[in-house]
Order: structure tokens, then C-alpha cells, then sequence
């Protein structure tokens, strides 16, 4: 059995010390993980953390400096060309024609990806009622709403029927109801056992992902299933809410110096190493100020938590 065909058994997709520097700048670094066949696998991190170039990387689009990935069994320099008739790549700007009806960019994306001439119009049909397009299949792509052209990016990402599918922030500045239904869709893809491999910066989006990895700077900080990342927190959360949360916030990383402080909405985060005297202390520096903790309690982490958490401690 040939190496790449002992990796398609076991992986759909295996990166080993995958780096790609741009002069100085290395902007993934030294990246292993692998991706299981049939999983939504999540790369999380903040801007320039590295997740689009690992994207293109991983759909043959560029080459690394040095390391090594396969995808669907194909090296991905070695064999690009291989590579990309087996994947779908939806960048953070699809690129849709606005000029062109729903229906008309479909085709296109069809002759692209040279799918036969036999059963396109069944599959073409079953992408737009898959996705909720078929009422606009006539309405020119410009005139989409911002969920709507991520659906259509996403019908036209498939229409060659991929066995992974990339997807790069894809529901970034998309509305909350849009970002759900989209996520309905790929959950739809798992049954037909289509790879999912999505970057976001959402932190609670990464919440609905089978696995994880969280990178920073290109490199790997954390990785597992979201139960297994909020393993890694360092200390305990205790949630406060107060009326003035900025200014609570604020007070408290001033006074509480042992511990990380971080305000997420309407709420305050302490990560403590000793929950209940940074309770005591929270509550008492507070009242110093005059502001009253409406609540204080103990609370389970979240990704952005320990996302903090790790970097803190790195």
C-alpha cells in the first residue's frame, strides 16, 4: 500500500510541521494535526493567527516552506492537481458574480468544475432546495442578502461533490439567524460523510465543532473536542455582573493582581487560583468603589476563557 493510500484510510486530512513564512514573517508555524474522515474540525483564532494561509496550504492553492499535508489521500504539492478535484475551497470572498443570477452562477461553477452534462440540472436542483434558494433562483447575486451569498457560495463549493469541504470564516458579518442556518446546512453535509474543515473567530461558533485546534501566530496552542480544550483552563471562573461592568472590570484588573480579568458583555470574568479569596476580594474592592455586584458565582469556562488562559500562560 502506497504512503497516500494508507493516509486516505485512516485521515481525510494529515499535516505534519506544516510552515509557510513570507520573509521575516512565518505565518504558520510548524502546524501538525490531523482531521478524521466525516468530522467538523475547527480552526480557531483571532485574526492573522495563520488560518487562511493553513486554508490555501491545505487546498493546493500554495506551497509551503517547508513540512508536509495530505488531503483526501494526495500530497498537496505533489499532487495539487489531485488534490483540488477532490475539494471545495470557499474563501472569506467567494467569488461570486453579482451580474449573474443564482441560477447562472451554479451552472458556471458546474462547466468549472466539469461536472457532467448528466444529472447536473438533478443535482444543480437539489443544492437550492439543500440550501433554501430555489424561490431566487432568478434574483441576481448582487441582490442577495449577505446569508443568502454565503449560501450560494457554499451550493456552488459543492456542486462537484467534494469529499472535503474548506470553508474559510464563512459566516464572518453574517447575522446571528444566518450564521444558525448555515451551520444547519453543514451538519446536513456530515450525513453525506463530506469532511468539514472551517476556520472562524468565533469562539461560541467553534462550540458546534466535532474537534478544534486553537492557533496564535501560526502556531498550534490547543487541540481536541471543545470538553477537552476547556480541560486546559489554568484556574477557576467566577462571573460577576454589575451595573458599571467596564468600570468593575477595570477596578478589578487594577486591585486584583494574581488574577486575569475580562469583560465579556454585561459580564466580568475572573480567572482565579483561589476562588474563593478572589470572591471576598472581588466583592470588597467593589463596595470600596461604591458599585454593587448585582451577582457573583462560580461559572464553567467558555473557549474564549481558556483561550486567554492558554496565551496567558505561554
Amino acid at each position: 500500500m502506497r504512503i497516500s493510500e494508507l493516509i486516505q484510510s485512516m485521515d481525510a486530512i494529515r499535516i505534519n510541521n506544516l510552515t509557510r513564512s513570507f520573509g521575516t514573517l512565518t505565518a504558520v508555524d510548524r502546524l501538525t494535526l490531523s482531521v478524521a474522515e466525516g468530522e467538523i474540525f475547527g480552526l480557531v483564532g483571532p485574526d492573522g493567527a495563520g488560518k487562511t494561509t493553513t486554508m490555501r496550504l491545505l487546498a493546493s492553492i500554495m506551497d509551503p516552506t517547508s513540512g508536509d499535508a495530505w488531503v483526501a489521500g494526495h500530497h498537496t504539492v505533489k499532487e495539487a492537481e489531485a488534490v483540488k478535484e477532490k475539494v471545495g475551497y470557499m474563501s472569506q470572498r467567494f467569488g461570486l458574480y453579482p451580474d449573474l443570477t443564482v441560477m447562472e452562477n451554479i451552472t458556471f461553477y458546474s462547466d468549472i468544475y466539469g461536472v457532467p452534462r448528466l444529472g447536473r440540472e438533478e443535482k444543480i436542483d437539489r443544492l437550492l432546495t439543500f440550501s433554501k434558494l430555489t424561490p431566487f433562483k432568478k434574483r441576481l447575486a448582487g441582490n442577495l442578502s449577505g446569508g443568502m451569498k454565503q449560501k450560494l457560495g457554499l451550493a456552488c463549493a459543492l456542486i462537484h461533490t467534494p469529499q472535503v469541504l474548506f470553508l474559510d470564516e464563512p459566516t464572518n458579518g453574517v447575522d446571528p439567524v444566518s450564521r444558525r442556518d448555515f451551520w444547519r446546512i453543514l451538519y446536513q453535509l456530515l450525513r453525506e460523510k463530506v469532511t468539514i474543515f472551517v476556520s472562524t473567530a468565533y469562539l461560541d461558533e467553534a462550540e458546534r465543532c466535532n474537534r478544534l485546534a486553537l492557533i496564535h501566530k501560526g502556531r498550534l496552542l490547543a487541540l481536541g473536542t471543545p470538553d477537552e480544550v476547556k480541560r486546559l483552563m489554568r484556574g477557576s471562573i467566577i462571573e460577576i455582573r454589575s451595573s458599571e461592568p467596564r468600570r468593575a472590570a477595570a477596578l478589578l484588573r487594577e486591585q486584583l493582581k494574581s488574577d486575569s480579568v475580562g469583560l465579556f458583555g454585561n459580564r466580568v470574568h475572573v480567572v482565579a487560583k483561589d476562588p474563593d479569596k478572589s470572591t471576598a476580594q472581588a466583592q470588597k474592592i467593589l463596595a470600596s468603589a461604591g458599585l454593587e455586584a448585582v451577582s457573583i458565582h462560580p461559572a464553567e469556562p467558555s473557549l474564549e476563557d481558556v483561550f486567554i488562559s492558554v496565551l496567558a500562560g505561554r
